[in-house]
């Protein structure tokens, strides 16, 4: 029996001891992880929502009369007026050509005639002073001149519509064509202006958010076709009522446009600051564990990665404020650390 004993004994103690070496060598294995260095940054809370951009001026001009069309040239360029131009208010697009049309408003013959009228009431004024004549002949020769240049100023309304002139300033978003000299009939659009220096853009935001979104809180807007622009606005309207169908309620964010990125009709992804900080320990959503004693991450200091559990509070979508179990200048780990444990040994890659 003893002699079965012993080799029982040293067979134990043979496989006890190559166990032990594993296990050493386990604990001695680096796991290779990335980490940051943690630094106060600004964090901000935002409000996702999406809508249309609008321009805040806009004119479509038509023709007023039946007359041969003129496209101008732009001065800016020298040639002929194009979809995308700049325009200036007070900029002839066009011109309408009728020569019956101007006769018959009989600019001259009104203009002389005023001037006569008026020649006729400083002369009345004159005499009246001397008592040469009657306050009705005074105050008939006033009624004549006004009237005179009442003709005047509908003479010039008159040929003010042979000329198709910019109301806005602006960029040329639609001129439909027509060969040069075409008879064109009254009622033609001739050219469309937008002025999106200025937008806005109506949004639907959920219910929970009526006592977080306020007027006068920043926009930050993105197109995905501007991916390394950010454009600026606010909100300027909210709506107090809630829309019982879709449980949201109304706003309106004004764009500042400056450069024209955003062009009238883009889709537009905003994010309404409601809150922020500009000096906070801030790290990546990504790297927080869940676990049942709380949001854990982990930090390495001398090679070995230690368990932390956090308190946070600011986030967004990418981003978490940390307000308890991190300071600044300690190395959060970024990568590799699904496979940690508490005390794990580590070796830094990043």
């Amino acid at each position: 029996m003893k002699k079965f004993l012993i080799p029982y004994a040293a067979a134990l103690l043979i496989i006890y001891g190559c166990r032990n070496q594993d296990q050493n060598l386990t604990a001695d294995v680096e796991i290779p992880v990335s980490v940051e260095e943690l630094k106060l940054r600004p964090i901000e809370e935002f409000v996702n929502t999406t809508g249309t951009a609008f321009p805040k001026g806009e004119t479509e001009l038509k023709s007023k009369i039946g007359a041969a069309y003129f496209l101008e040239k732009n001065p800016a360029t020298g040639r002929l007026w194009q979809l995308g131009d700049r325009v200036k208010t007070g900029a002839i697009i066009a011109r309408l050509e009728d020569e019956e049309y101007v006769n018959s408003v009989k600019m001259e013959t009104n203009q002389l005639n005023m001037e006569l009228m008026e020649s006729e009431l400083r002369k009345q004024e004159s005499l009246y002073e001397k008592g040469g004549v009657t306050l009705k002949e005074l105050k008939t020769a006033g009624i004549n001149y006004e009237n005179a240049r009442t003709t005047v100023i509908t003479a010039k309304l008159q040929l003010e519509k042979t000329k198709i002139v910019a109301q806005i300033e602006g960029v040329i978003v639609d001129l439909p064509y027509h060969t040069q000299g075409t008879q064109i009939e009254a009622g033609v659009t001739i050219v469309k202006i937008m002025d999106y220096k200025t937008m806005y853009m109506d949004v639907q935001l959920p219910e929970k958010y009526i006592s977080i979104v306020r007027s006068g809180q920043i926009v930050k807007m993105t197109n995905y076709t501007l991916p390394n622009d950010t454009i600026i606005g606010n909100v300027t309207q909210l709506s107090p009522a809630i829309n019982e169908d879709t449980r949201t309620f109304k706003g309106t964010v004004s764009i500042n446009n400056p450069d024209l990125l955003i062009r009238p009709g883009m889709f537009v992804k905003a994010d309404i600051v409601t809150n922020h900080k500009d000096s906070a320990i801030v790290i990546s959503k990504n790297i927080i564990l869940s676990r049942q004693k709380g949001k854990t991450v982990f930090v390495v200091d001398r090679g070995v990665a230690s368990e932390r559990i956090i308190e946070t509070g600011l986030e967004n979508l990418t981003d978490i404020e940390v307000t308890s179990g991190l300071a600044k200048n300690e190395r959060v780990v970024t990568s590799g650390f699904e496979t940690l444990s508490n005390r794990s040994k580590v070796k830094i890659i990043k």
